[in-house]
Formats: structure tokens, sequence, C-alpha cells
């Protein structure tokens, strides 16, 4: 999940059930963050965001239909010793970088290669509406969309600018485009 962007959820394990049922109580608060690895008590990445509860509903059953709206990525501190079923964190939140737009060279670029991975994905894309989005909107939406794996999308939350998030996103898609056969580039190797 990125600033700014929404993430539906449906919230069906018992203890994720228990930390949306606590932060309804609060503030409607929570903070997202992968795991480095598979398992309960994985050591989990450096970075995350922290998430508002926007739309909530609740199934009789228990579970939770909900949708987050991202507020601000955030570095763990420590990870708290708990009684509660879910994980908490002491973090600070992290400053957005005040590049609020990409240079136009980097927009084309950027566009250019969303074409040619979305073509080779076989996607169909409203470019019109594309073009109508704020820079950050569009480099942070397909960070949140796009189908890489959790390391890559990782490192996608974790780059610190706008322009440096664009940049590493057009590689991504290159090199999925690429490693699918799709390519109309040659790879190169430096």
């Amino acid at each position: 999940m990125f600033p700014g962007l929404h993430l539906p959820l449906h919230v069906f394990e018992p203890r994720y059930r228990a930390l949306v049922g606590d932060a309804l109580a609060r503030d409607r608060r929570i903070a997202m963050i992968q795991p480095q690895r598979a398992g309960e008590d994985a050591p989990l990445y450096d970075v995350g965001c922290v998430g508002k509860i926007e739309e909530v509903e609740a199934l009789d059953d228990g579970r939770y239909n909900i949708v987050l709206s991202g507020e601000a990525r955030f570095r763990v501190l420590r990870e708290l010793d708990v009684a509660t079923p879910f994980r908490q964190v002491e973090a600070d939140l992290l400053s957005e970088d005040d590049e609020a737009a990409l240079a136009s060279v980097e927009r084309a670029g950027f566009e250019q290669e969303a074409r040619r991975f979305a073509d080779a994905q076989g996607y169909l894309v409203d470019w019109d509406s594309v073009a109508r989005l704020d820079d950050r909107t569009l480099i942070d939406g397909v960070s949140q969309i796009a189908p890489f794996d959790a390391a890559a999308k990782q490192a996608l939350l974790e780059t610190p600018s706008l322009s440096q998030r664009c940049e590493l996103l057009v590689q991504l898609m290159q090199f999925l485009r690429l490693s699918q056969g799709g390519a109309d580039l040659q790879p190169t190797l430096q």
C-alpha cells in the first residue's frame, strides 16, 4: 500500500480480525508491512505504510471487508513485545519528498514503457484516463497494482523520491517484459 492510494481487503484470519476490531475502537489506523519471508514470526521489512480504515463492512461471522486509505510511509524502529494476537511496532513516519512532479522526459519515458508493458501483459488500459493522473498517483498506483513480486514492491515502497521510484518502476517493467519474451529491446549487461 502506498500513501494516497486505496487498498480493499477481506479480513478473515483471527489475528487480523482482532487488529481491525482494535483499530475501529481507536483511530481506525493500521500499519501494513510485509514479512521478509514466510512464517508467523518472520522478521519484518523496515518500511511499511499506515492506512486509515475508510470503509468497513462487518460480516456476521466476524470477518471484515475494509478499504484502507494509505496515509504515510513509516520506518520500523523496533517490534514491541505485546500480548495481542497481532504484531505491533514502534515506528517513525517518513516524510514524503517535495517532488510532486516528474520531468516531462521522465513522464514520457514512463508512459512509453507502460504501454509496452501493458501490451505485453495483454492489459486493456484507458490511456486518456492515465494521461489525466498526476505523476505521484500514476507512479505509486502502478507500483501498488503491477504484477511484481513482494520484494520488487517492497523496493518501490522504500524508494525515497518520486523520480527514483519512476526509474525503478520502468526497470521492473522492462525486466518482466523481457523475461516473458515480449521484448522489442535487447537486454544488456553493464
